[in-house]
């Protein structure tokens, strides 16, 4: 009973000191939930942040794998077009080099030969000196017909002069201003004068001129009194010559009509024959013809001491194993030369 006593004495201090002690936990409880919000968040973070760099590392990866794939790829493809370009510039190379030679051989043997220029060049210095001598006789002939010309309208406008003065003439009483008395013989003017007729009066004639009947009525006789004149004249105001000249004016054709209907194959004809004429050569290229003989002579980079160039001897297209090249087939760039399909074929060993 005595501890029962006691310790309802009790009560009070003890209900204060749990109300106090709950009050003090709820206190606690916050900051502790906090707290624990607080750990969670970081344990959280570094969990997702563990988690998106193991992603990143693993996207790294791929990303790496897939461009390393792509860029070698890329780079085989860049390779090939590379090889192929190489290629292909080195056979035009060679084609150039092919038909620069011959072109310039053809060119110096058949089309500029020096000998059949040197030929050429005297017959046309000979031509020359015939057509020079020609026309020195040509210019001698036309100055002499010239002269002849000249001496015939002198001796015209001398007669026409002895004809108006044919009244100075001497007579049988009266010796004329050329006949003087006290010379042995006349001048020279009046025989002109003894061997011409005078001329005779000359009479002014009406000018000839087209008849229009539709202005014959302005050449009536005009009347004494003429009409008054009204507020506005009106009628033709030009002379009637005038009015002929405009109505009965010349005929002017079209292009179309005057000019030539074949004149374009006319020219046509003119430039092929100036073509022609100014050629150096007019011989037609014959390959079994020769202009001298003379042996053949070899080319300089053919016959020197240290070998001669793989052109024409070497096959180019062979297969090179050590090269990891892709042989492609050869294709044709530039159009052939038709005399080197038949070099086998018509040509005799030793000409070419």
């Amino acid at each position: 009973m005595a501890a029962m006593v006691r310790l309802l004495r009790q009560v009070e201090g003890i209900v204060e000191d749990s109300y106090a002690r709950k009050n003090e936990a709820e206190a606690e409880r916050e900051k502790e939930y906090t707290a624990v919000v607080t750990v969670q968040a970081w344990f959280r973070a570094s969990r997702v942040r563990a988690y998106m760099k193991h992603l990143n590392s693993c996207a790294t990866v791929v990303q790496k794998t897939w461009r390393g794939f792509l860029g070698r790829r890329f780079y085989r493809v860049l390779v090939k077009n590379s090889v192929f370009i190489m290629k292909l510039n080195y056979y035009n190379n060679m084609a150039t080099n092919v038909q620069k030679m011959w072109r310039g051989y053809y060119i110096r043997k058949y089309v500029f030969n020096y000998y059949s220029r040197k030929r050429y060049l005297e017959a046309l210095q000979i031509k020359n000196e015939i057509i020079r001598s020609e026309l020195e006789d040509y210019a001698e002939q036309q100055d002499v017909m010239r002269k002849r010309i000249e001496e015939q309208r002198e001796k015209i406008r001398q007669e026409r002069e002895a004809r108006k003065n044919h009244h100075l003439i001497s007579t049988h009483v009266i010796p004329g201003v050329y006949n003087s008395p006290f010379l042995p013989f006349p001048a020279e003017q009046e025989y002109i004068l003894r061997s011409v007729k005078p001329l005779p009066h000359s009479k002014r004639q009406a000018t000839k001129s087209s008849f229009d009947p539709a202005w014959a009525s302005y050449n009536d006789k005009l009347p004494k009194s003429l009409p008054p004149l009204a507020e506005k004249p009106q009628g033709p105001f030009r002379r009637p010559g005038s009015v002929q000249q405009q109505r009965y004016k010349p005929f002017q054709p079209t292009l179309r009509v005057s000019t030539d209907f074949y004149g374009l194959e006319k020219a046509r004809e003119i430039l092929k024959g100036e073509e022609w004429v100014t050629r150096y050569n007019d011989e037609i290229f014959q390959p079994f013809t020769r202009s001298d003989a003379r042996r053949y002579e070899p080319l300089m980079h053919s016959t020197s001491m240290f070998g001669h160039q793989p052109y024409g001897t070497k096959y180019f297209r062979e297969e090179q194993l050590d090269k990891h090249v892709t042989q492609l087939p050869f294709k044709s760039l530039v159009p052939p030369i038709p005399i080197l399909d038949k070099l086998n074929d018509t040509y005799s060993q030793g000409q070419v």
